[in-house]
């Protein structure tokens, strides 16, 4: 049985919804492996610290998805609570200086222990440049971090590293493993995991047909094609969806169907 134990890393907001969701997988008198480190919230780590009390079990590891600071953000308060223990992550050299700890690296396809399970890593780029997901095979479960989310949408932060074509593959390399949940770092577990990631790419296509529609009514800069397209939204979501746009643009020029001339976007 893979039963993850969820703590939510008590951070809710406009960009994280209810909070980021971390995953304590523990072994009775034994070793556990956290799933993110949530952002240093005492909440969290009391909730922590309440779990592992109750599964008689010390905190080896912890793995994060990836360099946000809603899921490394914590590392620093973790690492004073527990001095043994390991962060772990995929490289990101530009962001991983700025928590505290030392990071061992992790790569694609790494195996690792994890309490009493085995989790195999799965690199999924394009949110981040270093963003990962955590695969149990044995349930096809995976961990997606921020590759997905249930109801919503996940922002490519393009001048922070995303990369909506590496997004894509990634989307469809999970999708090829044939995953029977997907546990996100916000928001619900998913149990029909194909329909929502066949639902998440056509969904970035027809943002990518609207963006050429904006290109072709004459909206030739970031804002105003994010204008008009997110119509009525959210001041506060405005910044994400024009980063999301950029993500957009930038695929269409790299395929050679778009072109920047000190900012004025054209097809």
């Amino acid at each position: 049985m893979f039963a993850p134990i969820l703590l939510t890393a008590h951070n809710p907001g406009p960009m994280t919804g209810t909070g980021n969701n971390t995953y304590l997988l523990a072994r009775s008198h034994g070793s556990a492996t956290l799933i993110d480190a949530g952002v240093g919230e005492p909440a969290h780590l009391a909730d922590l610290a309440s779990a592992l009390g109750a599964q008689h079990a010390r905190l080896e590891m912890v793995l994060v998805t990836h360099g946000h600071r809603d899921h490394a953000g914590g590392a620093a308060a973790i690492a004073a609570a527990y001095p043994h223990t390991i962060f772990a992550k995929r490289p990101w050299p530009d962001e991983d200086s700025q928590y505290g700890v030392a990071w061992r690296s992790l790569a694609d396809g790494e195996v690792l222990s994890a309490g009493a399970d085995v989790l195999t890593t799965v690199a999924t780029p394009g949110h981040s440049p270093d963003h990962l997901s955590f695969w149990h095979d044995a349930t096809r479960t995976m961990l997606t971090g921020d590759l997905v989310v249930l109801g919503g949408s996940v922002m490519i932060h393009w001048s922070r590293g995303g990369d909506l074509a590496q997004y894509l593959a990634s989307l469809e390399r999970v999708r090829a493993l044939g995953p029977r949940r997907l546990l996100p770092a916000h928001g619900p577990p998913i149990d029909d995991p194909q329909s929502l990631l066949i639902g998440y790419r056509e969904h970035r296509l027809q943002r990518e047909r609207q963006v050429i529609d904006a290109l072709r009514a004459g909206h030739t800069s970031v804002q105003d094609i994010a204008e008009s397209i997110y119509d009525g939204l959210a001041p506060a979501l405005l910044p994400a969806a024009q980063e999301n746009v950029r993500a957009h643009l930038e695929k269409l020029k790299a395929e050679g169907r778009a072109a920047d001339a000190d900012g004025r976007w054209t097809l």
